[in-house]
Protein backbone atom coordinates (compact mmCIF):
# COMPACT_ATOMS: atom_id res chain seq x y z
CA UNK A 1 0.00 0.00 0.00
CA UNK A 2 2.96 2.24 0.72
CA UNK A 3 4.83 4.51 -1.88
CA UNK A 4 8.64 5.24 -0.94
CA UNK A 5 8.28 8.49 -2.89
CA UNK A 6 5.36 11.01 -3.27
CA UNK A 7 2.84 9.97 -5.24
CA UNK A 8 2.67 12.93 -7.98
CA UNK A 9 7.19 12.12 -8.64
CA UNK A 10 6.24 8.87 -10.08
CA UNK A 11 6.09 8.24 -13.93
CA UNK A 12 2.20 7.23 -13.40
CA UNK A 13 1.56 9.44 -10.96
CA UNK A 14 2.37 12.43 -13.23
CA UNK A 15 0.52 10.80 -16.23
CA UNK A 16 -2.43 10.78 -14.23
CA UNK A 17 -2.47 14.52 -12.82
CA UNK A 18 -1.91 15.24 -16.34
CA UNK A 19 -4.80 13.01 -17.88
CA UNK A 20 -7.27 12.40 -14.70
CA UNK A 21 -8.78 16.05 -14.80
CA UNK A 22 -12.47 14.88 -16.01
CA UNK A 23 -14.35 14.77 -18.98
CA UNK A 24 -14.24 18.43 -20.11
CA UNK A 25 -10.86 19.35 -19.53
CA UNK A 26 -8.08 16.12 -20.12
CA UNK A 27 -5.19 16.53 -21.85
CA UNK A 28 -3.01 14.06 -24.38
CA UNK A 29 0.66 12.83 -22.93
CA UNK A 30 3.42 14.80 -23.86
CA UNK A 31 5.62 12.18 -25.85
CA UNK A 32 8.34 12.55 -22.90
CA UNK A 33 5.57 11.31 -20.13
CA UNK A 34 4.26 8.49 -23.03
CA UNK A 35 7.73 6.96 -23.09
CA UNK A 36 8.14 7.36 -18.81
CA UNK A 37 4.32 5.44 -18.22
CA UNK A 38 5.71 2.65 -21.20
CA UNK A 39 8.16 1.99 -18.98
CA UNK A 40 6.51 2.21 -16.16
CA UNK A 41 3.27 0.18 -16.71
CA UNK A 42 5.62 -3.25 -17.46
CA UNK A 43 7.99 -2.17 -14.37
CA UNK A 44 7.25 -4.52 -11.21
CA UNK A 45 7.51 -2.08 -8.58
CA UNK A 46 5.51 0.73 -9.90
CA UNK A 47 2.33 0.80 -7.29
CA UNK A 48 -0.66 -1.11 -8.77
CA UNK A 49 -2.95 1.41 -7.86
CA UNK A 50 -1.33 3.78 -9.99
CA UNK A 51 -1.39 1.53 -12.39
CA UNK A 52 -4.85 1.04 -12.47
CA UNK A 53 -5.83 4.59 -12.12
CA UNK A 54 -3.30 5.25 -15.04
CA UNK A 55 -5.23 3.18 -17.42
CA UNK A 56 -8.39 4.09 -16.13
CA UNK A 57 -8.14 7.87 -16.68
CA UNK A 58 -7.32 6.89 -20.41
CA UNK A 59 -9.49 4.96 -21.18
CA UNK A 60 -12.24 7.12 -19.82
CA UNK A 61 -10.56 9.97 -21.44
CA UNK A 62 -10.25 8.64 -24.54
CA UNK A 63 -6.39 7.12 -25.94
CA UNK A 64 -5.35 9.02 -28.87
CA UNK A 65 -3.23 7.62 -31.73
CA UNK A 66 0.02 8.37 -30.01
CA UNK A 67 -1.13 7.05 -26.50
CA UNK A 68 -2.75 3.77 -28.32
CA UNK A 69 0.63 3.01 -29.00
CA UNK A 70 0.81 1.56 -24.83
CA UNK A 71 -0.96 -1.47 -26.43
CA UNK A 72 2.49 -2.74 -27.26
CA UNK A 73 3.07 -3.45 -23.28
CA UNK A 74 -0.46 -4.35 -22.67
CA UNK A 75 -1.87 -6.93 -25.65
CA UNK A 76 -2.36 -5.54 -29.17
CA UNK A 77 -6.08 -4.09 -29.65
CA UNK A 78 -6.29 -4.19 -25.70
CA UNK A 79 -8.08 -0.55 -25.25
CA UNK A 80 -10.82 -1.45 -28.03
CA UNK A 81 -11.30 -5.22 -26.44
CA UNK A 82 -12.32 -4.72 -22.82
CA UNK A 83 -12.26 -8.69 -22.03
CA UNK A 84 -8.75 -8.83 -22.92
CA UNK A 85 -7.97 -5.70 -21.74
CA UNK A 86 -9.00 -6.96 -18.28
CA UNK A 87 -7.63 -10.13 -18.10
CA UNK A 88 -4.04 -9.07 -19.43
CA UNK A 89 -4.51 -5.80 -16.68
CA UNK A 90 -6.05 -7.30 -13.73
CA UNK A 91 -5.36 -11.43 -14.02
CA UNK A 92 -6.16 -12.02 -10.64
CA UNK A 93 -9.73 -10.13 -10.56
CA UNK A 94 -12.64 -12.71 -9.66
CA UNK A 95 -13.98 -13.93 -12.63
CA UNK A 96 -17.30 -12.83 -10.94
CA UNK A 97 -16.39 -9.04 -10.97
CA UNK A 98 -15.67 -9.46 -14.99
CA UNK A 99 -18.66 -8.30 -16.25
CA UNK A 100 -18.44 -5.21 -14.11
CA UNK A 101 -14.68 -4.45 -14.77
CA UNK A 102 -15.47 -4.83 -19.19
CA UNK A 103 -18.42 -2.28 -18.59
CA UNK A 104 -16.62 0.18 -16.58
CA UNK A 105 -13.88 -0.02 -19.51
CA UNK A 106 -16.39 0.47 -22.02
CA UNK A 107 -17.60 3.38 -20.99
CA UNK A 108 -20.70 2.39 -19.73
CA UNK A 109 -22.45 3.40 -16.47
CA UNK A 110 -23.21 0.90 -13.81
CA UNK A 111 -26.85 0.00 -12.98
CA UNK A 112 -27.32 0.21 -8.73
CA UNK A 113 -27.12 -3.30 -8.01
CA UNK A 114 -23.40 -3.48 -9.94
CA UNK A 115 -22.46 -0.63 -8.54
CA UNK A 116 -23.83 -2.28 -5.01
CA UNK A 117 -21.14 -5.45 -5.97
CA UNK A 118 -18.80 -2.77 -6.81
CA UNK A 119 -18.45 -1.43 -3.77
CA UNK A 120 -18.57 -4.44 -1.52
CA UNK A 121 -14.96 -4.99 -3.93
CA UNK A 122 -13.44 -1.81 -3.48
CA UNK A 123 -14.50 -1.38 0.26
CA UNK A 124 -13.49 -5.71 1.06
CA UNK A 125 -9.96 -7.39 0.88
CA UNK A 126 -9.92 -8.72 -2.37
CA UNK A 127 -6.66 -8.62 -3.41
CA UNK A 128 -6.27 -6.86 -7.24
CA UNK A 129 -5.32 -3.57 -6.38
CA UNK A 130 -5.10 -2.20 -9.89
CA UNK A 131 -8.62 -3.21 -10.62
CA UNK A 132 -9.30 -0.68 -7.66
CA UNK A 133 -7.42 1.95 -8.86
CA UNK A 134 -8.47 1.19 -12.56
CA UNK A 135 -12.85 1.67 -11.62
CA UNK A 136 -11.91 4.68 -9.32
CA UNK A 137 -10.37 6.34 -11.62
CA UNK A 138 -12.53 5.61 -14.88
CA UNK A 139 -15.62 6.59 -12.45
CA UNK A 140 -13.91 10.11 -11.46
CA UNK A 141 -12.79 10.98 -15.07
CA UNK A 142 -16.64 11.01 -16.92
CA UNK A 143 -18.38 11.45 -13.31
CA UNK A 144 -20.22 8.85 -11.47
CA UNK A 145 -24.19 9.12 -11.85
CA UNK A 146 -26.43 8.81 -9.11
CA UNK A 147 -27.52 5.01 -9.15
CA UNK A 148 -23.63 4.32 -8.85
CA UNK A 149 -23.56 6.05 -5.79
CA UNK A 150 -26.26 4.75 -4.58
CA UNK A 151 -24.50 1.28 -5.01
CA UNK A 152 -21.85 2.80 -3.69
CA UNK A 153 -23.53 4.46 -0.62
CA UNK A 154 -25.50 0.70 -0.05
CA UNK A 155 -21.82 -1.34 0.15
CA UNK A 156 -20.40 1.41 2.22
CA UNK A 157 -23.35 1.20 4.70
CA UNK A 158 -22.28 -2.50 5.32
CA UNK A 159 -18.94 -1.51 6.28
CA UNK A 160 -20.31 0.42 9.46
CA UNK A 161 -19.06 -0.79 12.65
CA UNK A 162 -22.02 -2.25 14.98
CA UNK A 163 -22.77 0.65 16.78
CA UNK A 164 -23.75 2.83 13.72
CA UNK A 165 -26.67 0.09 13.17
CA UNK A 166 -30.39 0.71 12.13
CA UNK A 167 -31.59 2.53 15.23
CA UNK A 168 -31.07 5.92 16.87
CA UNK A 169 -31.68 6.99 20.25
CA UNK A 170 -31.24 10.72 19.40
CA UNK A 171 -34.17 12.78 21.67
CA UNK A 172 -34.44 15.36 18.75
CA UNK A 173 -34.15 15.75 14.86
CA UNK A 174 -30.34 15.91 14.07
CA UNK A 175 -28.09 18.14 11.45
CA UNK A 176 -25.39 16.74 10.02
CA UNK A 177 -22.58 18.98 8.90
CA UNK A 178 -19.72 17.82 6.54
CA UNK A 179 -17.19 19.66 4.65
CA UNK A 180 -14.32 18.13 2.14
CA UNK A 181 -12.12 15.81 4.50
CA UNK A 182 -8.86 17.53 3.05
CA UNK A 183 -9.82 20.81 4.38
CA UNK A 184 -8.01 24.26 3.85
CA UNK A 185 -4.70 25.79 3.12
CA UNK A 186 -5.33 29.50 3.70
CA UNK A 187 -8.15 29.70 6.01
CA UNK A 188 -9.53 29.29 8.64
CA UNK A 189 -13.06 26.12 9.93
CA UNK A 190 -16.08 27.58 11.85
CA UNK A 191 -17.53 24.55 11.33
CA UNK A 192 -17.63 23.91 15.29
CA UNK A 193 -19.34 27.30 15.29
CA UNK A 194 -21.99 26.58 12.55
CA UNK A 195 -23.19 23.54 14.58
CA UNK A 196 -23.77 25.76 17.57
CA UNK A 197 -25.50 27.49 16.23
CA UNK A 198 -27.89 24.54 14.83
CA UNK A 199 -28.14 23.44 18.70
CA UNK A 200 -29.43 27.12 19.71
CA UNK A 201 -31.99 26.19 17.24
CA UNK A 202 -33.22 22.96 18.78
CA UNK A 203 -31.16 20.69 16.75
CA UNK A 204 -29.00 17.81 18.06
CA UNK A 205 -25.66 18.43 15.67
CA UNK A 206 -23.43 15.72 14.38
CA UNK A 207 -20.20 16.88 12.45
CA UNK A 208 -18.31 14.23 10.19
CA UNK A 209 -14.75 14.11 10.01
CA UNK A 210 -11.61 11.98 9.07
CA UNK A 211 -8.16 11.92 7.78
CA UNK A 212 -7.45 14.07 4.95
CA UNK A 213 -7.42 11.82 1.53
CA UNK A 214 -5.81 14.85 -0.20
CA UNK A 215 -4.89 16.63 -2.21
CA UNK A 216 -4.90 19.33 0.89
CA UNK A 217 -2.86 18.58 3.95
CA UNK A 218 -2.56 21.68 6.08
CA UNK A 219 -6.15 22.20 8.08
CA UNK A 220 -9.12 20.04 8.43
CA UNK A 221 -11.84 19.61 10.44
CA UNK A 222 -10.39 16.42 12.13
CA UNK A 223 -7.52 18.57 13.44
CA UNK A 224 -10.00 21.29 14.67
CA UNK A 225 -11.79 19.32 16.55
CA UNK A 226 -8.50 17.37 18.21
CA UNK A 227 -7.39 20.52 18.95
CA UNK A 228 -10.75 21.33 20.95
CA UNK A 229 -10.55 18.65 23.05
CA UNK A 230 -13.76 16.78 22.10
CA UNK A 231 -14.84 13.56 23.13
CA UNK A 232 -15.68 11.31 19.26
CA UNK A 233 -19.21 9.74 18.84
CA UNK A 234 -18.61 5.74 19.42
CA UNK A 235 -22.32 4.60 18.62
CA UNK A 236 -25.61 5.95 18.16
CA UNK A 237 -26.66 4.92 21.39
CA UNK A 238 -24.50 7.83 22.96
CA UNK A 239 -27.39 9.83 21.00
CA UNK A 240 -29.66 9.78 23.95
CA UNK A 241 -27.34 12.17 25.91
CA UNK A 242 -27.50 15.95 24.43
CA UNK A 243 -23.93 17.54 24.14
CA UNK A 244 -23.25 21.38 25.16
CA UNK A 245 -22.11 23.64 22.48
CA UNK A 246 -21.15 22.42 19.40
CA UNK A 247 -22.65 18.46 19.63
CA UNK A 248 -21.44 15.28 18.52
CA UNK A 249 -18.45 14.46 16.46
CA UNK A 250 -18.04 10.88 14.02
CA UNK A 251 -14.44 10.36 13.04
CA UNK A 252 -14.85 8.11 10.33
CA UNK A 253 -12.03 5.52 11.79
CA UNK A 254 -14.86 4.74 14.62
CA UNK A 255 -17.77 4.66 11.75
CA UNK A 256 -16.26 2.47 8.98
CA UNK A 257 -12.24 1.26 9.08
CA UNK A 258 -12.93 -0.14 5.36
CA UNK A 259 -13.62 3.42 4.21
CA UNK A 260 -11.03 4.84 6.86
CA UNK A 261 -8.16 2.32 4.64
CA UNK A 262 -9.11 3.99 1.45
CA UNK A 263 -7.26 7.18 3.01
CA UNK A 264 -3.68 5.50 2.02
CA UNK A 265 -5.23 4.35 -1.26
CA UNK A 266 -6.48 8.21 -2.16
CA UNK A 267 -3.13 9.28 -1.72
CA UNK A 268 -1.59 7.21 -3.91
CA UNK A 269 -4.35 7.46 -6.49
CA UNK A 270 -3.63 11.85 -6.20
CA UNK A 271 -7.00 12.39 -7.96
CA UNK A 272 -10.08 12.72 -5.81
CA UNK A 273 -12.10 9.41 -6.25
CA UNK A 274 -15.68 8.47 -5.45
CA UNK A 275 -15.57 8.95 -1.72
CA UNK A 276 -14.64 12.54 -1.61
CA UNK A 277 -17.89 13.06 -1.97
CA UNK A 278 -20.01 9.95 -1.31
CA UNK A 279 -18.23 10.03 2.61
CA UNK A 280 -19.78 13.36 3.16
CA UNK A 281 -23.35 12.01 2.49
CA UNK A 282 -23.51 8.70 4.21
CA UNK A 283 -26.41 9.05 7.04
CA UNK A 284 -25.27 7.07 9.59
CA UNK A 285 -26.69 8.53 12.84
CA UNK A 286 -29.99 8.93 10.82
CA UNK A 287 -30.04 13.00 10.83
CA UNK A 288 -33.01 14.60 9.09
CA UNK A 289 -31.19 17.62 7.69
CA UNK A 290 -27.78 17.75 6.11
CA UNK A 291 -25.50 20.72 5.60
CA UNK A 292 -22.80 20.52 2.95
CA UNK A 293 -20.71 21.92 0.58
CA UNK A 294 -19.23 21.86 -2.86
CA UNK A 295 -16.74 24.08 -4.61
CA UNK A 296 -18.13 23.31 -8.20
CA UNK A 297 -21.30 24.90 -8.14
CA UNK A 298 -22.45 22.04 -11.03
CA UNK A 299 -22.43 19.78 -8.28
CA UNK A 300 -24.51 21.94 -5.93
CA UNK A 301 -27.93 20.06 -7.08
CA UNK A 302 -26.08 16.57 -7.53
CA UNK A 303 -25.37 16.71 -3.66
CA UNK A 304 -28.86 17.39 -2.84
CA UNK A 305 -30.13 14.83 -4.81
CA UNK A 306 -27.56 12.07 -3.03
CA UNK A 307 -28.50 13.73 0.09
CA UNK A 308 -32.11 12.76 -0.80
CA UNK A 309 -30.75 9.11 -1.75
CA UNK A 310 -28.98 9.08 1.71
CA UNK A 311 -32.01 8.71 3.68
CA UNK A 312 -32.31 13.11 4.63
CA UNK A 313 -35.32 14.78 4.56
CA UNK A 314 -33.55 17.80 3.95
CA UNK A 315 -30.10 19.49 2.64
CA UNK A 316 -28.70 22.79 2.64
CA UNK A 317 -25.87 23.02 -0.02
CA UNK A 318 -23.44 25.72 0.24
CA UNK A 319 -21.42 26.72 -3.08
CA UNK A 320 -18.53 28.62 -2.95
CA UNK A 321 -17.20 28.29 0.18
CA UNK A 322 -13.61 29.19 0.91
CA UNK A 323 -11.96 26.50 -0.46
CA UNK A 324 -15.08 24.22 -0.94
CA UNK A 325 -15.25 24.71 2.93
CA UNK A 326 -18.72 25.19 4.89
CA UNK A 327 -17.61 28.90 5.24
CA UNK A 328 -19.08 30.78 3.09
CA UNK A 329 -17.06 33.57 0.88
CA UNK A 330 -17.87 37.20 1.36
CA UNK A 331 -16.43 38.27 -1.73
CA UNK A 332 -17.46 35.92 -4.54
CA UNK A 333 -20.95 34.93 -5.24
CA UNK A 334 -22.11 32.24 -2.45
CA UNK A 335 -25.26 31.11 -1.75
CA UNK A 336 -26.87 27.78 -0.76
CA UNK A 337 -29.70 25.56 -2.40
CA UNK A 338 -31.93 24.12 -0.41
CA UNK A 339 -34.18 20.68 -0.98
CA UNK A 340 -37.13 18.97 1.29
CA UNK A 341 -38.88 16.19 0.59
CA UNK A 342 -42.04 16.70 2.37
CA UNK A 343 -44.07 13.79 4.44
CA UNK A 344 -46.00 13.35 1.29
CA UNK A 345 -42.65 12.81 -0.61
CA UNK A 346 -42.65 15.68 -2.64
CA UNK A 347 -39.37 17.17 -3.68
CA UNK A 348 -39.02 20.99 -3.25
CA UNK A 349 -36.20 22.73 -3.88
CA UNK A 350 -34.87 26.45 -3.42
CA UNK A 351 -32.22 29.13 -3.93
CA UNK A 352 -31.05 31.55 -1.72
CA UNK A 353 -27.84 33.73 -2.92
CA UNK A 354 -25.38 35.72 -0.98
CA UNK A 355 -25.19 38.84 -2.94
CA UNK A 356 -29.33 39.72 -2.11
CA UNK A 357 -29.47 42.81 0.11
CA UNK A 358 -30.60 41.15 2.76
CA UNK A 359 -26.66 40.06 3.39
CA UNK A 360 -25.32 43.26 1.80
CA UNK A 361 -23.51 44.31 5.87
CA UNK A 362 -21.48 41.33 5.37
CA UNK A 363 -20.37 41.63 2.15
CA UNK A 364 -16.24 42.55 1.56
CA UNK A 365 -14.18 43.13 -1.63
CA UNK A 366 -11.94 40.58 -1.05
CA UNK A 367 -10.70 37.70 1.28
CA UNK A 368 -7.53 37.55 3.59
CA UNK A 369 -5.78 34.93 2.93
CA UNK A 370 -4.08 32.71 5.85
CA UNK A 371 -0.38 31.06 4.98
CA UNK A 372 -0.54 27.39 6.55
CA UNK A 373 -3.33 28.17 9.40
CA UNK A 374 -2.71 26.63 12.69
CA UNK A 375 -5.32 24.39 14.24
CA UNK A 376 -4.23 25.92 17.66
CA UNK A 377 -5.37 29.26 16.28
CA UNK A 378 -8.30 27.84 14.83
CA UNK A 379 -9.35 26.49 17.50
CA UNK A 380 -8.67 29.80 19.43
CA UNK A 381 -10.50 31.39 17.46
CA UNK A 382 -13.54 29.05 17.91
CA UNK A 383 -13.53 29.16 21.51
CA UNK A 384 -13.44 33.45 21.88
CA UNK A 385 -16.16 32.94 19.74
CA UNK A 386 -18.62 30.57 21.40
CA UNK A 387 -17.59 32.08 24.72
CA UNK A 388 -17.68 35.80 23.52
CA UNK A 389 -19.34 35.91 20.27
CA UNK A 390 -16.21 37.64 18.94
CA UNK A 391 -12.70 37.56 18.54
CA UNK A 392 -9.47 39.42 17.82
CA UNK A 393 -10.18 38.68 13.88
CA UNK A 394 -12.87 41.04 12.07
CA UNK A 395 -12.39 38.80 9.14
CA UNK A 396 -13.30 35.48 11.13
CA UNK A 397 -16.34 37.21 12.86
CA UNK A 398 -17.87 38.98 9.86
CA UNK A 399 -18.17 35.40 8.37
CA UNK A 400 -19.28 33.44 11.10
CA UNK A 401 -22.50 36.33 11.33
CA UNK A 402 -22.70 35.99 7.58
CA UNK A 403 -22.92 31.96 7.70
CA UNK A 404 -25.30 32.49 10.61
CA UNK A 405 -27.80 34.56 8.64
CA UNK A 406 -26.84 32.36 5.58
CA UNK A 407 -27.74 28.70 6.75
CA UNK A 408 -30.53 30.65 9.28
CA UNK A 409 -32.37 31.71 6.16
CA UNK A 410 -32.04 27.99 4.40
CA UNK A 411 -33.21 26.60 7.45
CA UNK A 412 -36.14 28.57 8.06
CA UNK A 413 -37.67 27.70 4.61
CA UNK A 414 -36.70 23.82 5.13
CA UNK A 415 -38.93 24.31 8.77
CA UNK A 416 -41.34 25.99 6.76
CA UNK A 417 -41.61 22.93 4.43
CA UNK A 418 -41.05 20.24 6.32
CA UNK A 419 -44.73 21.83 8.44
Amino acid sequence: MVLDVPATSTPLGRGIKHIGIGKYGSKPLTPEMLAECRVALVDPTSHPLQRGAFLGALLAKGPTDDERTLEEVIGKGAFSHPTFFINKVCPDLPEGMLHIATKLVRGANLQVAEAEQLGDYLFGDGSCETFRGLAASIMRVRHETNEEYQGLMRAAERTFTPGFGPMSCADRPLIQLAEPFDGVENSYLITPLLAQFFQKRGYGAISMVGRSGGPKFTLNTLDLYMNLGCRFLQSNHELDTPLASYGWVLDQKALSPALNRWVERRHILIKRPFLATLEKVLNPCHAQILVTSVFHITYQMKMAELAMLAGFDAVIVLKRGLEGSLAPSTSRATGVLCAVRTPKGHLFFQHFEGDTPAFSAFRTESEPEYDQPQALDNARLVKQFMTTGQTTNADFDNRVRFAHALYGRGLDWIEGQLR
